[in-house]
């Protein structure tokens, strides 16, 4: 039988195996490289992340992104110039061919109950007994669209995350609803590939990060704002850098915390994209939407309680992800009704075990449990580490394992 199954290829999924390869413990790994990233985020893009955030995690740091770009020519600082999405992409797939050449690039389409573990049914018919599963599955499977507008058919709705190519909308009406990070991608992105597309965001002014002004900080802000992975402050500085601690909070202020902590905001560089170009109406949420001849008229209720409507041909949503162990529908009915959980995420352990022993979760299904450090990549080293670890501890009590030979670090 199999130790552990990796269901999910992004960040958390790739720096888990390459975690596991470096401690020899067996395991295969299902899934499609960096899909969310390749498949689900708009082409164009800058992470919001610096630079020295971006990075997919083994072991000795042997493959970071400033690795690869020093490698590929691409130029690259821990701060202050933003990553491109394609770069992202490319390190990823690159990080993928040295540290675990063993994916294997197939979906898993059914997860049950096994006697001494787990059973995992995959897309061309195989059958895989594994004693521990540790999803990575990532954002796609958490979309979420607000309530109010989910009676509209998918010609005239949809996701953000459902589209990575926006020069399709050239020429084409379309209003986006969000004013995050997601939101503003889109809107910007569409407006330079020709859409005429307009902004709805609930809060009446758009936040973006602060430029970097290229001058060094002073003692003071240092320490009155320290750098962090997820951002300068000393929230975010505790957010990134003590996930084992949050564990600890009370639950009532982990829930409220992950809720409300970095909020709805924008990178820097999109700001001249969005403002001054993009038609926006602040304030103001959706309430209610229907089609008439044709096209979706929108209605929307500002914050003063008047009323506003906009007629367009079709609606993205960039309205965020929202945890609901019910959409997981590859894990077994038994499995998800026998998950412990608190507002649609799992109740994990310190180790990222839930409830049902052998199964674990990480990313943005543990942020809940670990905080917002989770939403993003650069939660992924500390994931790693605590799941090998436990994992590790369960094979030493295991006969004679079997290590995972490393593979040549040289680029394909």
């Amino acid at each position: 039988m199999l130790n552990t199954a990796i269901i999910g290829a992004g960040p958390y999924g790739l720096s888990i195996a390459a975690h596991f390869r470096h401690r020899g413990i067996p395991f295969r790994i299902f899934g499609r490289p960096m899909d969310t990233w390749r498949n689900h985020m708009p082409k164009g893009m800058m992470l919001k992340s610096d630079g020295f955030a971006s990075n997919l995690y083994d072991p000795e740091s042997e493959y970071t992104l400033s690795h690869f770009c020093a490698e590929r020519g691409i130029k690259y600082a821990d701060t202050g110039i933003p990553v491109h999405l394609d770069t992202f992409n490319a390190y990823g797939l690159a990080f993928q061919s040295r540290m675990v050449p063993e994916l294997e690039e197939k979906v898993v389409v059914g997860v049950d109950r096994a006697a001494q573990g787990f059973s995992l049914r995959l897309e061309d018919g195989e059958t895989v007994s594994a004693q521990h599963v540790v999803l990575a599955v990532g954002i796609t499977h958490f979309e979420h669209i607000p309530s109010c507008l989910r009676n509209l058919p998918p010609e005239f709705l949809s996701h953000s995350a459902r589209h990575s190519e926006v020069a399709t909308w050239r020429g084409r009406n379309v209003v986006v609803v969000g004013g995050g990070a997601s939101g503003l991608d889109m809107a910007g992105l569409l407006h330079e590939a020709g859409a005429d597309v307009q902004l709805v965001a609930r809060h009446k002014e758009l936040k973006f990060h602060s430029a970097p002004t290229g001058k060094p900080r002073s003692l003071w802000q240092e320490i009155r704002h320290p750098k962090s992975g997820l951002g300068p402050g000393m929230r975010s500085r505790f957010f990134a850098d003590a996930p084992w601690a949050f564990r600890y909070l009370p639950e009532s202020l982990r829930l409220e915390i992950v809720r409300k902590a970095l909020g709805p905001s924008g990178g820097w560089f999109i700001r001249d994209k969005v403002t001054g170009r993009v038609p926006l109406h602040l304030g103001c949420s959706p309430e209610s939407a229907e089609i008439e001849n044709g096209k979706v008229r929108l209605h929307l209720r500002t914050q003063d309680g008047s009323k506003r409507d906009l007629l367009t041909e079709h609606i993205i949503a960039a309205t965020g992800y929202q945890v609901d162990l019910e959409r997981l529908k590859f894990l077994s009915g038994e499995i998800r009704s026998t998950l412990k959980a608190v507002d649609g995420a799992p109740v994990l352990s310190s180790t990222f075990e839930s409830s049902v022993p052998g199964l674990y979760f990480s990313g943005i299904a543990s942020a809940n449990t670990f905080g917002p450090v989770m939403r993003f990549a650069f939660g992924a080293g500390f994931a790693a580490r605590r799941i090998t670890a436990a994992m590790a501890r369960t094979l030493s009590q295991s006969p004679a394992p079997v290590r995972v030979p490393r593979v040549a670090t040289s680029a394909k």
